[in-house]
This record gives C-alpha cells, structure tokens and sequence, in this order.
C-alpha cells in the first residue's frame, strides 16, 4: 500500500505512539529504524552522598523559542521530565525524599508542571517512552514542591546542589523554572551495615580495620558495644596504643568503671606524638579539659620535644597567654621535623592574631 493512501489522522496517531506528534525541530533527527544522533542529547549526573550514588539519566530538549511551562508542556499534565525515553532516577540504598521513604532502586521520574506548585512522581516503570504510558498506580512516591524563578536556561540540565555529608538537592532547571527536590541519607547507618559487611572479607586479618570501624561507630554516636567488640577483635590481632585507646573510649561511652585504667595504658602504650593527637581529637569533640590534663602529663615525658612544646603552647593558649604561645610554637618548628615545619609556623600567625587553636 502506498503511503499517501494512509489517512493523515493514522499517520499522526502513529507519530503520537513513538512520541513525535509535537511536530518540534527535534522531530526531524529521530528515526524509527536508524541509530542517529539525538537532537535532545543524552547525560547522566551522578552525586554521591556517604556512600550512596544518587544517579539522574535524561535527554536535553532545547527551548528553542517555545514557551514551555504552561504552553508546550500544560500545567496540571504529568511531563517525561526530559525528553525521549524515561527520565530514570537511581539510588544505590534507600533514602528520603522531600522527608519521605523511598527505597533503593531505578525509578522513572515524572513531574506535573504548576504555577505555584509542582508534583514530583517516582514510578516503579523505569523503561517507558516518556509519559505516554505513565500509570498513577505505579507510584512509589509522589511529592509537592515549590518551583524556583530563574535566569533563562535553553537547555535542560538536571544537577545537585547544596551537598552536605548526608543530603543533597537534586534540581531540575529550564526555560526560567528551577525544581530543587531534597534527598536526605541515613549515611551513618548506612556505612555501619557496610562496615559489618566489610569485615567479613580478606580485611577481617587487619588491627587497622577493625580499630577504624570502631572508630567510626564511637564518632557517630552508633552502637558503643558494638565499638567496643570491634576495639577487642583489633587488639586481639595486634595490642596497641590506637585500638587501646578507642577501647577506653568504647568504655567510657558505656559508662563502665574501667574505662580509666584502659585509657592510662593506652596512653603509656603511645609516643608523645600520638598522646598529642589524641588530645587534639579530644579538644574537636569539645573536650577541652581532658585534652589539657593529658597535654599536662604528656609533657613530662619529655619537656624538650618538639611535640612537648607544641602542647605547652596549647596550654598556654587555653590561659589566654597568647606571648608564651607563640614562643613555645617557635621553639616546635625550630626542632619539628621537614615536613611539619610549614604547619607549625602557620600557628604562629593565628597566634598573633590573638587566635584560640584550641578550637
């Protein structure tokens, strides 16, 4: 059969089934049959968050002109949210999105474009052309946001803004419109189950791994039990002052009576450099007057180290002797090794400064 013998209304109810009925330039360059290059090009942004990958995969359609919110895409219609095959959203563990529960998993990702509000839908069909076939009863969420106005955008560009250790914006941007959609992460949680899963490979043979996942749980304020059975797997593999030191700190975070007499042979265990460190950590955790009594006994091993003068100089900061200080950071840098020497004296300007670097 010849074409022109198809009435025109087929023609278009075919063209509407592949998703070029809107007659736009981009029509043009696509083919049923061909693998040619997309008008509306493909691109995939990835942002991690701890250690879960958030992942957008779409096609960039260009204004070219239109108007777009309100015109070529209704306000109050469900839009693909790109061009082209689905939008996918992808999250490697489950998150929260919009303070919702969203598990782990590829979704489609759809929008409703509104004036003053948009609906953001997660749909359990990922592989769709657009959303020709969306079906409401595959949601596995749907969440309202508020749109932003923005500076003129002729491509559609999706990016995440406004990281931060555990949450992160993920924002749709295009002609003057800007849909930020936050994703939070239970990172701590998440990277504890990680940790157990960890330990159970080649690194279960290693002190260090078991004393870091220790360390991470005790940091977090997760299961200090489960620190402290961890701390005990470490030291039985290799006693030393570091897992000896977050077992007192396992201890101690239980409330238990000898969390003292551990951290004491902990502390005998360590150089004075380490003692230093561990001061310096306490002082970030805001424990300031156990950092300077441990500063205090540390000095007496040696009071003519370079490291001795470096905590003589935190106890001077501590009694606002900032004079004292700043001799006492001299006195470091002159007897520190190489590559200490820049870090030290860098001190020595805050000090001047009248700069606590007990902070």
């Amino acid at each position: 059969m010849r074409n022109d013998s198809i009435p025109r209304a087929a023609i278009l109810r075919t063209l509407a089934a592949v998703g070029v009925a809107a007659w736009t330039p981009d029509a043009a360059a696509q083919s049923a049959l061909l693998v040619l290059p997309d008008v509306s090009q493909g691109a995939r942004v990835t942002q991690r968050v701890g250690l879960t990958d958030i992942t957008v995969a779409y096609h960039r359609p260009l204004v070219a002109g239109r108007r777009i919110f309100g015109g070529v895409e209704p306000y109050g219609r469900v839009w693909r949210a790109g061009a082209n095959y689905n939008t996918t959203f992808e999250v490697t563990d489950p998150v929260t999105v919009e303070g919702r529960p969203l598990a782990k998993g590829i979704y489609g990702l759809h929008m409703i474009p509104g004036e003053t509000s948009w609906v953001v839908i997660f749909s359990r069909n990922a592989t769709s052309w657009g959303s020709f076939t969306y079906d409401s009863t595959e949601d596995a969420l749907r969440v309202t946001v508020r749109p932003q106005r923005i500076e003129p955008q002729e491509v559609l560009t999706y990016g995440f803004d406004d990281p931060t250790p555990s949450s992160v914006a993920m924002t749709m941007r295009w002609e003057r419109v800007a849909v930020p959609v936050r994703i939070d992460v239970d990172v701590p949680h998440l990277v504890a189950q990680r940790l157990r899963d960890q330990l159970r490979g080649r690194v279960q043979t290693e002190w260090q791994a078991w004393e870091e996942a220790a360390n991470y749980l005790l940091e977090h304020r997760l299961s200090a039990e489960e620190a402290l059975g961890y701390a005990d797997r470490s030291i039985q593999i290799e006693d030393r002052f570091e897992n000896e030191i977050t077992r007192s700190r396992a201890l101690a975070a239980l409330g238990r009576p000898d969390a003292p007499a551990v951290q004491a042979k902990a502390l005998a265990m360590g150089s004075q450099w380490q003692v230093y460190n561990f001061g310096r950590g306490l002082q970030r955790l805001g424990q300031q007057e156990a950092a300077l009594e441990i500063y205090r006994r540390d000095i007496e091993r040696d009071p003519n180290s370079w490291v001795a003068h470096l905590e003589a100089a935190r106890l001077a900061t501590a009694r606002r002797d900032f004079d004292a200080a700043i001799a006492e950071v001299k006195h470091a840098a002159a007897a520190a090794p190489p590559g200490m020497k820049a870090s030290i004296t860098d001190l020595v300007a805050e000090l001047e400064q009248r700069v606590d670097i007990n902070r």
